[in-house]
């Protein structure tokens, strides 16, 4: 059985609390696209763990694959592992010898690039932690994978061979001064670094051949459970581009980016993480966004910063047409609807159902983001509901849920071609309302 768990929205709609609670029945989480530009928190035993790489399965003791989709910068690997393991966890992680490498050059990079496009107004709010430049040396055919580092003499070939097009990149279109970042274009330092983190990945027997180890991981039986970062919003075909991430967050990448195979993944259930409200890290258009007091009230209830970045969200009313839009590209199955708590005494609650642009009315976005920007969202109002004991909510089940707020999820839902699985009531997995089970 195959799981797939994808962001509906913009990113940062609790698909780490719904990959938490599906979890511990899965025998592999696998990481199918991104790096560590994404954040995920999962409570646990009542510890908070912030992660960016890491399979979220990985506090629970299931085994997390970053698969070759992914892009991984090996400091972040260790670091997040360590740290685990400090707080007495023994996370069982293993990478795919197919996925790129971040290396520092692909930071600095990022980061000139990001302030070249600030000073033209074009600027796609990235985290500046090397995620874009890492893609673009991927399709170029001149990256770094996780297996050239397991190999001395292929890793420094392939550190000669790009070093110096970086060094004249960051100096003579970026105009940055290179010997000011010796960690990043020295090719002697770079071969050291990188060949160490290769030496900690292959003693600990970290790398596989992803291909070869999930299928012999399916073929036994186990279930898998496949974990997407970020949110359709954000896809580089199927988002706000250019004010995407550089990959495919949805579901159709899931094959691709973990190696399982389109037959096996499609055969499975996708399950999309919703936020009750709608939030955004960065630039880009947001037709039902709020400001003033009321956007503070969500920000602080919901929690609204950023994980790896800090950066305080862009938050507004939840938007139908960018769910029905996720609907049709993910093909999804069920949905898990977070953060109902934190709607909490607004009264009322609004949705956008649909958008007015030109005196046409949409259902979903239009394709060219410049469209998205001048549409005009056409509201619906619900009564708001009053505070009440969450984990006592969850405990007893969907009918404990206040009336007005199953009758905004009932309306939110009936919009889709997906039943409702599951609704977050609070941070950890304990304040989850199930009404189903994609693994039961």
């Amino acid at each position: 059985m195959i799981v797939t768990v994808v962001g509906t929205q913009f990113g940062d709609e609790g698909k780490g609390r719904v990959v938490d609670s599906y979890g511990d029945r899965a025998d592999v989480v696998v990481r199918y696209q991104g790096g560590d530009n994404a954040g995920h928190t999962v409570v646990a035993g009542g510890e908070e763990y912030k992660l960016s790489l890491v399979p979220s399965g990985a506090v629970r003791g299931t085994v997390g694959l970053l698969g070759p989709g992914c892009v991984v910068n090996p400091e972040t690997l260790v670091s997040e592992v360590d740290g685990l393991r400090e707080r007495g966890l023994d996370p069982d992680v293993r990478v795919a010898r197919r996925a790129h490498v971040i290396a520092p050059y692909h930071r600095v990079l990022d980061g000139a690039e990001e302030a070249a496009k600030s000073d033209e107004g074009v600027e796609a709010g990235t985290t500046g932690r090397g995620i874009g430049p890492t893609y673009e040396d991927k399709a170029g055919r001149r990256g770094l994978r996780v297996g050239d580092l397991l190999d001395p003499d292929l890793l420094r070939g392939r550190l000669e061979y790009v070093v110096p097009t970086k060094r004249r990149l960051a100096r003579d279109v970026f105009d940055v001064d290179v010997e000011d970042h010796p960690e990043a274009f020295d090719l002697d330092a770079l071969y050291d670094r990188l060949s160490a983190h290769g030496e900690r990945l292959d003693d600990e027997g970290m790398t596989v051949n992803a291909e070869r180890y999930l299928a012999e991981r399916r073929e036994a039986g186990d279930r898998v459970l496949l974990e997407g970062a970020q949110g359709t919003g954000l896809d580089v075909d199927h988002g706000t581009y250019p004010y995407v991430t550089s990959s495919n967050p949805t579901a159709g990448y899931a094959a691709t980016g973990s190696s399982l195979g389109v037959t096996h993944v499609g055969t499975g259930e996708v399950v999309g993480a919703v936020k009750a409200y709608t939030s955004r890290v960065g630039t880009g258009p947001f037709p039902t966004e709020l400001d003033g007091d009321l956007a503070e009230r969500i920000r602080e209830a919901g929690g609204e910063y950023g994980t790896v970045t800090g950066r305080p969200r862009r938050v507004g009313w939840l938007d139908l047409p960018v769910l029905r839009h996720a609907d049709r590209v993910n093909g999804l199955t069920g949905v898990a609807v977070n953060h109902v708590d934190t709607l909490t005494g607004i009264d009322p609650v609004r949705v956008c159902h649909a958008y007015e642009r030109d005196g046409r009315r949409l259902e979903t976005p239009p394709a060219l983001t410049e469209h998205w920007s001048d549409c005009e969202p056409v509201y619906r109002a619900f009564d708001g509901w009053s505070e009440v004991d969450w984990a006592t909510v969850a405990s007893q089940g969907y009918d404990a849920l206040p009336d007005a707020a199953r009758t905004y999820l009932e309306y939110v839902v009936g919009e889709l071609d997906a039943d409702l699985y599951a609704v977050g009531v609070g941070p950890d997995r304990e304040h989850t309302v199930e009404r189903a089970h994609p693994f039961a």
